[in-house]
């Protein structure tokens, strides 16, 4: 018997100034016959359409692009992202740009070549795409439809380009990978250690062309693009070894995303790794991968002071480095900086709060402080102030060690089964039987995010239905449900307001027995010597606090690093832009030679190279700075 959906309502909050996305509406094409249809006939027939559009030979975009028609460009006809929709605004977008792209079928794999596919409820013509511009190479995809209306044409329903290498500075791998022979040109009783030392301590004259804060999978992944650009990059990271980022984290952090979601450029995690990968054990490997991949990284490091110079186009960077037990400190002069410390910023405690320093318990904390819960603590109270992720298995962990927990609950979050998650959304893309996480990754990222809030409103309607009696549970419980911004779920929550979930990996269940307490629908209103009160002045008691509250902007962080006039000139951070691009992230910050970058692992894998791109044809003239 089939589980009914549970009726679960939107949360529409998004962050200050970003965009609400509407739900677009398809269109109603006739359904494809298999027998009948040539596909690679159709894919090229309309690519020779759009290349003759791009020359001017073909005036009308209406022809083949379709009226409920999304092209989503990365850096292939101007130096930013764009998601243009309906054939007027594509047309108004070439017209505006060098129009320098030309398409053609990419074939080299049996999974690329076109075939029919599925793009929600409709059936669609899907090919991949090879893209050259006048500066560079990139790849594609196309889903194609008929248009009734149009003598049942073949029309682009989303078209997808994106940049992936610059002519004459294509990346220094395979082909193109160095010797391992090669001598120093100065000294050439070096070898590759000593070379390596050298390298990685700027000794010398070297400076870096591009300083990166933060050591974890951002600024990881753009120092490994960056260097098979050949651009010299220095990462820096306050703590004491890579990866402490996350070893530090609380101790039972396990990822909620798959292994094979989670691949890192150039390096994929080996065949014998966990599908969840715990947080010490990711740290190790990020230790690894910088080694491995020959990363410059400055650990036990702080900016000390910065500026910017307009004419010169340079910052001036002081560091205090500590290595070896002895301090130092050195002046670089960058043109790029990347701020890679995390996508979510400085931790958020509610400043409304009064009394924060009358408790009288055992601790009293952010989640980013937490480590893990006291030894013999059994019959001790916790109290845990959020409800996502960080919340939730700090809920846990408190209850395994004997604690009685409640966790305080003061909005409404969106819950799926992790499971769920990943038999629904990553199932024969992000899976063992997968294409490579390179190709899946211009499927996923082939879907513009107003056509991908439709598809996401589809599939989390299935996931509540799968998890119907885990949600029946929580909601008798008194636990608060939502389904995301128009019940677009999980990941539009993700991109649109950076939290307000919770992946479930067992702690939902804790809930539902009434093994963890839930008080809903009241904020923090004080802190007592033993306890908080609530706004409906309920007094809990709490032998620990722990607040689970989140996370400032990404541009708090610039603004605690950088000063005043560097965060009042870049743009907000996260959420999403008229045209439903992600704002700030990965792309022109506002400020020349800053760039915010962040994001889980698979986003950091992918916006790695197109910012690498970005600051590469910055560094070679390719675009004026």
């Amino acid at each position: 018997m089939a589980t009914a959906t549970v009726q679960i309502p939107p949360s529409n909050h998004v962050l200050p100034g970003s965009h609400l996305l509407s739900t677009p509406r398809f269109p109603d094409p006739p359904s494809i016959n298999a027998a009948t249809i040539d596909r690679e006939e159709v894919a090229s027939a309309w690519v020779d359409s759009f290349n003759n559009l791009i020359s001017g030979t073909n005036a009308s975009s209406s022809s083949i692009f379709a009226k409920e028609s999304y092209w989503r460009d990365l850096l292939c006809l101007s130096w930013d992202f764009h998601t243009l929709q309906g054939p007027e605004n594509i047309a108004a977008f070439i017209k505006g740009t060098s129009g320098a792209c030309q398409l053609s079928l990419d074939t080299s794999r049996d999974h690329k070549k076109p075939r029919i596919a599925a793009a929600g409820e409709l059936e669609v013509v899907q090919a991949f795409l090879k893209v050259e511009t006048s500066v560079g190479r990139g790849e594609g995809l196309v889903r194609l439809i008929r248009d009734p209306a149009d003598g049942r044409t073949w029309k682009a329903f989303t078209l997808f380009t994106t940049l992936q290498e610059l002519k004459g500075y294509e990346e220094s791998t395979h082909a193109r990978r160095p010797s391992g022979n090669e001598r120093d040109p100065v000294n050439g009783a070096m070898n590759w250690k000593d070379r390596r030392n050298a390298q990685k301590n700027f000794e010398g004259a070297c400076e870096p062309s591009v300083l990166i804060l933060g050591a974890g999978q951002g600024g990881l992944a753009v120092a490994a693009r960056l260097k098979q650009l050949g651009v010299e990059a220095l990462i820096i990271d306050r703590n004491s070894r890579i990866g402490d980022n996350w070893r530090n984290r609380y101790h039972q952090l396990v990822l909620h995303d798959s292994v094979w979601y989670d691949h890192m450029p150039y390096l994929n995690f080996p065949p014998s790794w966990p599908v969840f990968t715990p947080k010490d054990k990711l740290a190790d490997w990020f230790e690894h991968y910088a080694h491995t991949l020959e990363l410059n990284v400055w650990t036990s490091t702080n900016v000390k002071e910065s500026s910017w110079d307009d004419v010169t186009r340079k910052w001036t960077v002081t560091v205090d480095r500590e290595k070896e037990g002895k301090k130092e400190e050195r002046t670089f002069h960058p043109h790029h900086i990347v701020l890679a410390t995390g996508h979510s910023g400085e931790p958020y405690m509610p400043t409304n709060i009064t009394g924060l320093n009358t408790f009288n318990g055992d601790r009293l904390v952010h989640s980013s402080g937490f480590t893990e819960p006291a030894p013999k603590a059994k019959g001790k109270k916790a109290v845990v102030v959020g409800c996502c992720n960080s919340g939730h298995d700090i809920a846990r962990d408190y209850f395994d060690h004997g604690y009685d927990v409640t966790m305080v609950q003061r909005s409404s979050t969106l819950v799926l089964r992790c499971k769920t998650i990943i038999e629904v959304t990553m199932k024969g893309l992000y899976s063992e039987d997968g294409p490579p996480v390179d190709e899946a990754d211009i499927i996923t990222m082939s879907v513009p995010n107003p056509i991908a809030t439709r598809l996401h409103i589809n599939a989390t309607q299935e996931m509540m239905r799968r998890d119907a009696p885990l949600l029946r549970g929580l909601t008798d419980a008194g636990f608060a449900l939502d389904s995301g911004p128009d019940g677009a779920g999980l990941f539009m929550k993700y991109l649109s307001r950076g939290g307000g979930y919770y992946i479930d990996v067992g702690t939902s269940q804790l809930i539902v027995d009434g093994k963890i307490k839930v008080k809903q629908g009241f904020s923090v209103k004080a802190v007592r010597p033993h306890g908080i009160v609530l706004e409906d002045d309920t007094e809990l008691e709490a032998d620990e606090i722990v607040f689970a509250t989140g996370y400032r902007n990404m541009r708090e962080t610039a603004r605690k690093v950088f000063g005043d006039e560097l965060a009042d000139r870049v743009g907000d951070v996260w959420g999403f832009d008229e045209e439903g691009e992600t704002r700030g992230m990965w792309r022109p910050s506002g400020h020349p030679g800053f760039w915010f970058f962040g994001g889980n692992l698979a986003l950091c894998r992918f916006y790695s190279r197109l910012l690498a791109l970005q600051i590469k044809a910055l560094e070679v003239g390719l675009v004026s700075a």
